[in-house]
This record gives C-alpha cells, sequence and structure tokens, in this order.
C-alpha cells in the first residue's frame, strides 16, 4: 500500500543539541536547555502554519536521568517553569492547544508533577491542536509498562489471551497516535528508543543543527521535501 499526504498531521521531535549549543556559544550547559525551551513555543506556531494537528516532543528519556546530578535538577526546575508558562499562555488557549504527557511522570519531583497537572487541567477541552511531551519517557518501558497493563487484565480474567492483538496492545501504549514524520536534531543518527512502536512508517529527519538554532526555514524545508517522498505502508 502506498500513500501521498501533503501535509504531515503529526510531527515527532527528538529535542537534541541544547548543550552541544551551549558550549558552542561559552556558556553553561543548562543555558542551553533553557534556550531549547524558548524554541518549544517557535515551532508549534511555525507547525500551524502548515495545519499540521499534532506534535510530540521527546524533552527527557528515562536515561537523561543518569546525567549529572546538577544537570538533572535544573531540568526539573525548567519542567516546572516551563508548564507553569504553558498553562498560561495566551497562544494555548488562543488556538486550543491541548496538553498531553507521556512517560513515568511519577519519578519526578513532586512540584513538577503538580505543574503538569495543572497544565493538562488547563487544557483538558481543547481538541483543535495537540501537543505531547515525552518526558521520564522510553519506548522500550513503554512496551513493558504495556505488557505489565494487559498481564493484569488477563489475570483479573478481563481479558483472554486470545484477544490480545495489535489494536489490545496499542490500547495500552502511552501515545495512541502515529507520527507521520520524525524530526532529530543535533547531528545524531539514532532513533534513541523514541515511540519505536508508533514510528514504524514514520518519515525520519536528521538535522545537523542543534535545536535552539532550529527555525522555521528548516521546517518548511523538510516539509517540502517529505510531500516529495513515496510513503510505503509495508509494501
Amino acid at each position: 500500500m502506498e500513500n501521498s499526504i501533503a501535509v504531515p498531521k503529526h510531527i515527532g521531535v527528538i529535542l537534541d543539541g541544547n548543550r552541544r549549543w551551549a558550549k558552542e556559544h561559552h556558556l553553561p550547559s543548562i543555558l542551553g536547555h533553557n534556550k531549547g525551551k524558548d524554541n518549544v513555543i517557535n515551532f508549534l506556531r511555525w507547525s500551524r502554519a502548515h495545519n499540521v494537528k499534532e506534535v510530540t516532543f521527546y524533552s527527557f528519556s528515562m536515561q537523561n536521568f543518569s546525567r549529572p546530578i546538577e544537570e538533572v535538577k535544573y531540568l526539573m526546575k525548567l519542567f516546572e517553569r516551563a508548564f507553569k508558562e504553558y498553562s498560561k499562555h495566551p497562544e494555548v488557549h488562543k488556538y486550543k492547544v491541548g496538553l498531553n504527557i507521556i512517560g513515568r511522570t511519577y519519578l519526578f519531583p513532586e512540584k513538577v508533577q503538580q505543574a503538569l497537572n495543572a497544565a493538562l487541567q488547563a487544557t483538558r477541552e481543547y481538541e483543535d491542536f495537540r501537543v505531547n511531551f515525552a518526558i521520564g519517557y522510553g519506548g522500550r518501558e513503554e512496551i513493558v509498562d504495556a505488557v505489565k497493563s494487559i498481564v493484569k487484565k488477563c489475570a483479573n480474567k478481563l481479558l483472554s489471551i486470545e484477544k490480545i492483538d495489535e489494536k489490545e496492545v496499542r490500547k495500552h501504549l502511552y501515545l495512541d497516535s502515529d507520527p507521520d514524520l520524525i524530526i532529530r536534531t543535533g547531528g545524531e543518527h539514532r532513533t534513541s528508543n523514541f515511540l519505536p512502536w508508533q514510528s514504524t512508517y514514520s518519515e525520519w529527519f536528521f538535522v545537523n543543527k542543534s535545536w535552539p538554532d532550529f527555525n522555521k526555514e528548516d521546517l518548511d524545508s523538510i516539509i517540502e521535501d517529505f510531500t516529495k517522498r513515496e510513503r510505503r505502508f509495508g509494501a
């Protein structure tokens, strides 16, 4: 089966290169993360202009917990501040941008969880545009959690083994939609445990620029390239 889609409806983004950007500008690495945070709203504006309906940002992986403790502490404070800003941002409410969080958020400090929940509550009725933040996320971990949930249902006789199929597994994943294209900034060419189930047929674009330097022209170019690709779904 072949399919041509003029515009991607769902874009995934691996936000990579914040620390490299800071190093290149002779700044502490934590300031690179702050600069990267500011580019998220920009990306949402550019995406809306292309009639994209959903964006998933890979913001903090399970493996990121192993980074230096001071950097992790800074990132936790950054997430707390970012989601507080998000819940009050005028464009979020003007364009009815709904927030979704995927990942093991219970591992985050209480103040971060409170900020996340407040943002979720503030945007709970918005459906025009959806932004998913993958934090405390890992693709393998997502599948493990789905398996655990399915096994529990079977043990409680709420589901029979014969009924387990791809559709049933999908019900138990963190994210219920598949990105049409995925962008990774920062110059790396790895998928890094990002949406392994959902990205099976995604078109991947690897960009040498660090995330803070990624701009509207970069997205325009990627979407133009995307429209020229012939998408194949298993064919």
